[in-house]
């Protein structure tokens, strides 16, 4: 197999594996979903639906039937098994090669071998491939034994329910595309199994032969059944592939580690988790170790992609992730907020393909401390809580299934850690009725995190077969007269829907929006005779039906009803922040040029978010100038109209056609009636919008800038306010800022001086303790090193010695001049928390190797490390079995 490779470089060898294929590589979609039908993006495949079903190949501009991309994915449906199996994760990277009607299977099978063999790239031993290929899929054997080489005897056939996308999609539907899949598999030896290949046949479980690949061919398109039951599969008119290539799985074949959590991305981050906890990583049974780094990396790239934790929707979901991560670190000891500390070992080790991780990492790190310090505070208040509930209970009674699941949903209690507190007072815990009631809650998990195609492809659409398309009024009207043309849960349609339930609600009119162009969906009531429910969300289908996720307060909601229904009062925050992007988006244009470009939005009653293409960032001067143009047309006062007209009009006129948008023959256009003054030039405003606006520009109020940082190559970001959120964010900074003055004994005016002076001293102060540092090294290896114990090791004269006080660069510092001064090979140096050894360029020469040497005393010493030849170093937590191990290490 090729040299030890790092999963960044084995994810930069796939993309160029394929570049130099004639792909065009793109980068990876945000973790939230590209559209309504998940909370999160679930698949490679997921961002390019709309390719599959026929819509052209064309990306920024860009025409390409072949893509790569890295996906960042997350999937929650079985977030119970993440740490508890070392094979689950919730954040994962799917590296796919996708085509759009151009070449198919054989090309792909052949790429696939020639990416996983070749010594240019993973470089795997051809003789411990396998794979397995649907029942009847002879043309994908052929070229597997034939065109690849393969023996026969490498080659499972498995039924639709295992090599079929979907599965069982020949029998049990759902109709459209679909596929046979072949799966590729690599032998990791007899340690991790003693099991074979004819063994998996039966048991589909496998340690030692661990799928790496699934090339799905999408060839047939799916219909219904015919008279004597049989599926009816016709070819679909071009071929497509989808392949998925899970990028911490190849990782584990190509450096050899026994799961996820021993590669180079969660090495570091375990070991942290045992240096904060001061709890050693003891591999299987460590479960907390793993969901503290697993959780803590899944929810800074979704922190990092503009999600915000909240009680609702991708937000919610988020939260309940972060508060897992949050118990487990609370069961291994940490009572005090800090695992935000973890964020930057995911920034550095992941920074390089994900930029918005390192742009927001001290954004990220805060929202996870303060959801650490609220969470913490609600955990000490279920224990109360359960003290209370064991302590009107006699011994030998049982707690109730609810109550403890209560205890789980709300206040974040394990059930290990209910039970173990239960037996504390004689009482059990009903597991049957806690388990009952958790896969109630995980459902509802699943419901919003499903990767099949029924799902990606608009999971109830049968249901919604048949449905005229809603009339909107919420332009002119935020609530309206309307009657329920449909109920719809899950998959099914249904007759009623009663308190305390909440489904999917089809009205025949409605004033409210649905999500679309960068707007949020709107929220608010809906009431009939004799109930009222609260609408949490609406979404919109191509079919122009508007669904509205309704919890029925009281009463019960039938189909037919009629109903009245109110948007919700933050609409008005809604529309302030939307035309305040189409400003924004003018302005960006007149200060920075007409290159900039639209790349996506997000427009909320909170605050409103930016995506844009330009190469660098904004000056102090170019974000003045665009905020001050906003607030020109502010004042102005202008009227905002639309209309609707043909789109060959509206773009002879000029307007703006935004990011990611479809658009029919005839489209609406929203535009300021009237222009700003920059540099002599006029700027104007038009742009083809569906969304909710204000009627003046007036109306917007304030508008301030918060941020502008880079998300992606060649793309900004701002984040900006408007109106009473603009103001109050204003008022915010003015109050710290005079608070921050007191404390600093001066005025605000004065604040930039005062910190200039002590920055100073910081500096000054900091300087004199590093030389403190350092004569405190030196004063502890004595003069020449002579304090270090100094002996022959496997042919090397090695040096050790422990020092107190001493981390970081003094640590490296005082090993270079122990190693100078000593005459010897190699010099271990080991502190409360760090280890380093230096090997000169002579032992070097003669097989002395840093990094190996460094890796054997750090598992001796509670951690884990690695270097080049010359130096390596790593963090451990005994300094004294570190040492103690050089005698076995050579």
């Amino acid at each position: 197999m090729t040299a030890l490779l790092t999963t960044a470089q084995i994810r930069d060898k796939f993309l160029h594996f394929f570049e130099s294929k004639g792909h065009l590589i793109l980068p990876s979609h945000s973790t939230t979903a590209p559209d309504p039908t998940t909370l999160f993006t679930v698949a490679g495949m997921q961002p390019f639906k709309d390719n599959f079903m026929g819509a052209p190949a064309v990306f920024d501009g860009q025409a390409s039937k072949r893509v790569t991309t890295a996906q960042k994915c997350v999937r929650v449906g079985d977030i119970e098994n993440v740490g508890r199996t070392r094979r689950h994760l919730s954040l994962f990277e799917m590296m796919g090669n996708f085509s759009f009607g151009d070449y198919f299977k054989k090309d792909a099978i052949l790429w696939a071998w020639e990416f996983l063999t070749s010594p240019e790239w993973m470089g795997m031993d051809k003789g411990k491939m396998y794979v397995t290929i649907y029942k009847d899929d002879d043309e994908a054997f052929g070229y597997w034994t034939q065109d690849v080489g393969l023996e026969a005897s490498h080659i499972h056939r498995f039924d639709a329910d295992e090599n079929f996308w979907p599965a069982n999609a020949p029998l049990e539907g759902p109709n459209g595309p679909c596929g046979p899949c072949s799966e590729i598999y690599y032998d990791r030896g007899p340690k991790y199994g003693d099991d074979t290949w004819a063994d998996y046949f039966q048991t589909r479980e496998s340690a030692r032969f661990l799928e790496v690949w699934n090339l799905v061919f999408p060839q047939f398109d799916r219909q219904d059944l015919d008279e004597n039951g049989q599926p009816v599969l016709k070819d679909l008119p071009f071929k497509n592939i989808d392949t998925g290539m899970g990028l911490e799985r190849v990782a584990s074949v190509v450096q050899d580690v026994a799961d996820f959590y021993d590669n180079d991305v969660f090495a570091p981050m375990i070991a942290k988790v045992a240096e904060l906890s001061s709890q050693p990583y003891e591999g299987e049974k460590s479960v907390s170790h793993r969901v503290v780094a697993e959780h803590i990396r899944s929810v800074s790239m979704i922190l990092a992609d503009g999600t915000a934790f909240s009680n609702t929707g991708r937000g919610y979901t988020t939260r309940k992730i972060m508060r897992r991560a949050i118990r487990h670190g609370y069961m291994l000891g940490l009572r005090e907020p800090q695992l935000y500390q973890l964020v930057g070992l995911v920034a550095q080790s992941m920074g390089g393909a994900y930029p918005e991780l390192r742009a927001n990492q001290s954004r990220v790190e805060a929202a996870m401390k303060a959801e650490e310090e609220l969470f913490l505070r609600t955990l000490e208040t279920g224990i109360q809580r359960l003290g209370k509930l064991l302590g009107g209970m006699q011994r030998g009674q049982t707690l109730a299934g609810d109550e403890a699941f209560t205890l789980y949903g709300t206040y974040g209690f394990p059930i290990d850690l209910t039970k173990e507190i239960a037996e504390e007072y004689g009482v059990s815990v009903d597991e049957a009725g806690y388990a009952e009631s958790l896969e109630k809650d995980q459902q509802l998990s699943r419901d919003g995190s499903k990767y099949g195609k029924s799902e990606l492809f608009g999971g109830n659409q049968e249901a919604l077969e048949g449905l005229p398309a809603t009339q909107f009024v919420g332009y002119d009207s935020l609530q309206a007269e309307g009657q329920v043309v449909a109920l719809v849960g899950g998959s099914e349609r249904l007759g009623s829907l009663g308190a305390g339930r909440e489904a999917t609600v089809i009205l025949s009119q409605t004033p409210f929006y649905g999500e679309g162009g960068g707007e949020v969906g709107d929220t608010g009531r809906i009431e009939w005779e004799g109930g009222t429910g609260i609408v949490r969300d609406t979404q919109k289908t191509k079919q122009g039906v508007f669904l509205h996720s309704v919890l029925v307060e009281q009463g019960e909601l039938r189909e037919g009803a009629k109903v009245r229904a109110l948007v919700a009062p933050r609409r008005a925050a809604i529309q302030r922040h939307h035309t305040a992007t189409h400003l924004l988006h003018a302005a960006l244009r007149a200060v920075l040029g007409a290159g900039v470009q639209q790349k996506g939005s997000r427009v909320a009653a909170d605050q409103l978010r930016f995506d844009f293409s330009h190469g660098a960032a904004l000056s102090a001067d170019e974000l003045a100038a665009v905020e001050t143009l906003v607030s020109r047309w502010v004042s102005a006062n202008f009227a905002v109209s639309w209309r609707e007209m043909p789109i060959a009009e509206a773009k002879a006129a000029g307007a703006t056609a935004l990011f990611g948008e479809k658009y029919g023959d005839t489209v609406r256009v929203v535009k300021v009636e009237g222009d700003v003054d920059y540099g002599g030039v006029a700027v104007s405003s038009m742009e083809l919008c569906g969304g909710a606006h204000v009627t003046r520009t007036g109306d917007i109020g304030a508008f301030v800038i918060l941020s502008d940082e880079n998300v992606a190559a060649g793309v900004r970001r701002i984040e900006a306010l408007a109106g009473e959120a603009a103001t109050a964010w204003l008022r915010e900074r003015l109050n710290a800022s005079a608070k921050v003055a007191a404390l600093l004994n001066t005025n605000p005016e004065g604040l930039e001086a005062r910190v200039s002076g002590l920055q100073t001293q910081l500096r000054a102060a900091e300087k004199e303790t590093a030389t403190v540092r350092k004569q405190l090294a030196e004063a502890q290896m004595g003069g020449g090193g002579s304090a270090a114990q100094t002996r022959e090791l496997g042919g090397f004269k090695v040096a050790s010695l422990k020092l107190s006080g001493i981390e970081g660069n003094e640590l490296r510092s005082a090993a270079d001049k122990m190693l100078d001064s000593s005459g010897a090979d190699l010099v271990v140096l080991a502190s409360d928390k760090g280890l380093v050894v230096k090997a000169s360029k002579a032992a070097v020469e003669r097989g002395a190797h840093a990094g190996q040497l460094v890796g054997k005393l750090a598992a001796a010493g509670g951690g884990k490390g690695g270097g080049r030849p010359d130096m390596a170093q790593a963090g451990i937590t005994d300094a004294e079995g570190a040492l103690g191990a050089l005698e076995t290490a050579f």
